[in-house]
């Protein structure tokens, strides 16, 4: 039964989409947005060493890489394919990392093969195989470790080994789990200043419209467990696996986002193009809900900080949603060397470049 109610949601949910526009977009005075690339079901987002951008393609079984030419125009191509859920990417030391389900792969010197691109490496990382929450979130930290998450195989359950983020060296060895509690990160990233782990987790399904909030957490040490599946957004028990459990017990998130928007790529922001009241805000991509009466994200949100204390969350980018209609649904942040940022765009099949322009606009 659930699963014919969750094909009847999708199925309304395209049904009342349209077709993207960027003239609906609305941004704060000063900025614009363009688009940068077509990359069909955009996904995650790498930067290579030589100014590439890989973009990973969930749906379609392959990965991209777009090369901007002199001329400011980007030629996408279409770097592997055939590959099995190719959702998470990473790019460390010359060498791009591709995560598939259950393994992660390494493909060595990958810009100077980007026509050619060499067989890839299988890492010695067991990985579990469930498709449900099973698309990988990989990033290497400043410690130099792979990060990669693990979904719960389901909406709510207690199984051992997964709701985790786990950490192992480039070469796949040293496995250890950094961080627990965690329902579904499909996005972390690293403070530019202090090192720490920030990561966002989508909230529990069916218990409502407003409940529970989805989440942005600080990991600021290795060990801490935050809460998935006994208690969500640090205060809500949960009616099957709360009991006997006390929420006050568990790292509570560092910022509740909206219920069931669905918060996918995180960023700090940290080039010089735009103003300096954003340099090490948190950027953060909403992909957007699918069971509430009421759709909600969508688009892209800044928290504001002070130190490490979230004091503000506003929208930075929206207008892919309009009267129930569906044009767009952000995944991944990317902030390139000129200070531009790129978003991903899997609903629509493009990467868009956000710029600051100030009065130039």
């Amino acid at each position: 039964m659930f699963r014919k109610l969750s094909v009847l949601l999708v199925l309304v949910a395209l049904s009342s989409s349209v077709t993207a526009s960027l003239d609906d977009i609305r941004l704060p005075p000063g900025f614009v947005i363009e688009e940068y690339a077509d990359v069909p079901n955009a996904r995650s987002l790498a930067l290579g060493s030589q100014g590439t951008v890989f973009v990973s393609n969930r749906k379609g079984r392959s990965v991209y890489a777009v090369v901007r030419r002199g001329d400011g125009s980007t030629r996408t191509i279409e770097l592997l394919s055939g590959m099995k859920t190719p959702n998470g990417i990473a790019f460390h030391n010359d060498d791009l990392y591709v995560a598939e389900i259950d393994r992660v792969i390494r493909y060595v010197d990958i810009e100077n093969h980007l026509d050619d691109a060499p067989a890839g490496e299988v890492l010695d990382i067991s990985l579990p195989s469930d498709r449900h929450h099973g698309w990988r979130y990989i990033g290497f930290g400043p410690d130099d470790k792979l990060y990669i998450s693990i979904g719960a195989p389901c909406n709510i359950c207690d199984k051992f080994a997964y709701a985790q983020i786990i950490r192992v060296n480039p070469n796949g060895t040293d496995r250890e789990t950094y961080a627990s509690g965690i329902r579904n990160s499909v996005g972390f990233t690293w403070h530019p200043t202090s090192g720490e782990l920030w990561f966002t987790d989508n909230g529990r399904d069916m218990l409502g419209d407003d409940i529970p909030a989805c989440e942005l957490n600080r990991a600021p040490r290795q060990g801490l467990h935050f809460g998935y599946p006994y208690c969500h957004a640090g205060e809500i028990s949960d009616p099957k696996f709360g009991s006997g459990r006390d929420c006050s017990d568990y790292t509570p998130p560092a910022q509740k986002l909206g219920p069931h928007v669905a918060p996918l790529g995180v960023k700090f922001y940290t080039g010089d193009m735009f103003p300096n009241e954003y340099r090490n805000q948190v950027f953060i991509a909403e992909h957007g809900s699918w069971n509430r009466s009421k759709k909600i994200g969508y688009r892209i949100t800044l928290v504001r900080l002070e130190g490490n204390q979230a004091v503000s969350y506003e929208p930075f980018a929206e207008g892919w949603l309009q009267r129930e209609q569906v044009s767009g649904r952000p995944v991944d942040l990317l902030v390139l060397e000129d200070g531009s940022m790129l978003v991903s765009d899997d609903f629509s099949g493009k990467i868009y470049r956000i710029t600051y322009v100030g009065d130039a606009q």
